[in-house]
């Protein structure tokens, strides 16, 4: 199926927010790689979260031409932020990427090949290359369930999206409330919740991003507030009826372990069991 051509099956846009603390050089990476998508975009809305520094609001007026810039006054925090930016997006299909990370150059025309094939499906996400330095060092490999039977039972423990790496429909996520106001695991929140009102979703068998690891990444996945942000989630889960009890208890068990293992231990884990 070529979808190269362009026509208002393969209209899509890409979808980012931007914070302060990002780095000039990973967000002229990151807007490359979906400039340079096999199948362009028709739009990147850009979200500017609050006050930039000067050398980020540098690398937003070198690629302008290229942008549809969305400006918070103040930092709304990831959700919000891309709520803001969602509702600025003039296309049903909406590519997800984040401002430090790489697309591979087919990953959008493989997602939207895959919503041609089966246009009943709400999101289309992928398997993520995990990657040190330059994306030449991947050091791991995040796999999600494929199918959407398998993704549905999945989600009720663990995410079963690499957030990035999606494209979805703007019109269900809207539908659906958006991302809450959750300082972490906004992600999980949404497509859990898009997942138990019904809506369809797959994952493509292959790596579609390059995902930027780092030390920062680690503590992010050490903190209280991620750890007790993401059973907090499972709860919710339980309570709307999605997870079973002992869903929420598994999860509750295995966050707190992971938090109270020594940080090289926590990798460890995460590299053995939970990557590729």
């Amino acid at each position: 199926m070529d979808i190269k051509g362009k026509n208002e099956n393969n209209l899509y846009s890409v979808l980012m927010s931007l914070y302060k603390k990002e780095h000039p050089d990973y967000l002229r990476l990151a807007l490359d790689s979906m400039i340079n998508q096999t199948v362009k975009p028709d739009e990147i809305v850009l979200v500017e979260d609050g006050p930039l520094t000067p050398e980020l609001y540098a690398v937003v007026e070198e690629y302008k031409p290229y942008l549809h810039i969305v400006i918070n006054k103040k930092n709304l925090g990831l959700g919000l932020a891309l709520n803001e930016g969602l509702k600025a997006c003039r296309n049903e299909l909406v590519a997800r990427m984040d401002t430090d990370d790489i697309s591979k150059p087919d990953r959008c025309e493989k997602q939207l090949k895959r919503f041609m094939e089966k246009p009943e499906l709400a999101i289309v996400g992928s398997h993520i290359d995990e990657f040190v330095g330059d994306p030449s060092n991947v050091i791991s490999q995040r796999r999600v369930p494929l199918t959407s039977e398998d993704i549905y039972e999945y989600a009720k423990k663990r995410s079963a999206f690499n957030h990035p790496a999606v494209m979805y429909r703007k019109s269900v996520v809207l539908a659906e409330g958006g991302y809450s106001d959750l300082k972490r695991n906004q992600d999980v929140d949404l497509f859990g919740r898009m997942l138990f009102k019904g809506h369809k979703a797959e994952n493509i068998d292959e790596a579609l991003l390059w995902f930027r690891s780092s030390d920062e990444l680690a503590a992010r996945r050490k903190s209280w507030e991620n750890t007790k942000s993401y059973i907090d989630t499972i709860k919710k889960f339980w309570k709307m009826g999605y997870s079973s009890f002992g869903d929420y208890a598994k999860v509750a068990v295995a966050q707190t372990g992971m938090f109270i293992l020594p940080a090289k231990m926590q990798n460890w884990v995460y590299k053995k069991f939970l990557r590729k």
